[in-house]
């Protein structure tokens, strides 16, 4: 599938009408590292923190489905009002709080690149600063009326305590950062969401329902979510920037997040940036 074709973030927009914000409470934090890797060529040698999470989650598995690849800096459509990857649904200034373009940058161009093992998965040529293992999910709880008007009861979270009083703050996100499970072929790996999409933002019923609904996006070979490079490497795809692999994948709290190179940098804010 040519990148043209596909649309997976949305750009930020009007915030929502809401109530008047409260304190944010921070989202209870992953285990991380006291320090991102100094530099690109030191990622190898720095190991990821140790956890005592096993994986475990009882939030509902979603099976065999379509993941696709985007990465912070790709561009693919820039006449499309979600077609740029250099800001997210929850960060208008993700491209430099990311640290650059999550990949390879040539002639003004960001492209991917092949990940492995031997460095963690991160990219070769930059330093994140925030966790290369992203994805996004289609329930943009900022931006979409729909979503933001239905995420204190749609969010299964919504009313735990770390998120007390704010499915009203349009400030704050219920899905920024969250950890989620991947798995394909026997491979596990786990990321935080950085972004909303593909193609559909308020697909409650795919995206938190127990009865291993397929997702309402019906374009892009029925994706229901978009991966980094980081994941597709983990995760062994064989297309780096494919769009037809499947996978399944649970929400995991981030206290049941195990030890792994998506822990050598995490995040655990839950703040809007525009």
């Amino acid at each position: 599938m040519l990148k043209s074709q596909k649309h997976t973030s949305k750009k930020p927009t009007a915030t929502p009408k809401a109530t008047p914000p409260v304190a944010s409470v921070p989202v209870p934090a992953p285990v991380t590292s006291a320090a991102p890797p100094a530099a690109a060529t030191d990622v190898a040698a720095v190991a990821p923190v140790t956890s005592t999470g096993t994986g475990s989650s009882s939030h509902p598995l979603h099976t065999g489905i379509v993941a696709t690849t985007f990465w912070v800096g790709e561009i693919f459509d820039a006449n499309a009002e979600d077609g740029s990857q250099m800001l997210s649904t929850f960060d208008a200034n993700w491209f430099e709080n990311f640290g650059g373009c999550d990949g390879v940058a040539t002639s003004g161009t960001c492209s991917t690149e092949t990940r492995t093992a031997a460095n963690g998965f991160f990219p070769s040529s930059m330093t994140p600063k925030q966790n290369p293992f992203y994805l996004d999910l289609p329930y943009d709880d900022v931006n979409d009326s729909t979503a933001f008007q239905n995420r204190g009861t749609d969010v299964p979270w919504a009313n735990d305590a770390a998120y007390a009083g704010q499915a009203g703050d349009a400030s704050v996100s219920l899905m920024k950062n969250r950890w989620v499970k991947m798995m394909k072929d026997g491979q596990t790996c786990y990321g935080q969401i950085a972004d909303a999409g593909p193609g559909e933002y308020h697909d409650a019923a795919y995206v938190f329902g127990g009865n291993d609904a397929r997702p309402a996006n019906a374009r892009y070979g029925g994706a229901g979510m978009d991966i980094s490079p980081a994941l597709t490497g983990c995760l062994n795809f064989a297309d780096i920037n494919g769009a037809s692999e499947k996978l399944d994948w649970q929400f995991v709290e981030a206290a049941d997040v195990p030890a792994g190179p998506w822990l050598t940098v995490s995040s655990s804010d839950n703040k809007v940036i525009n």
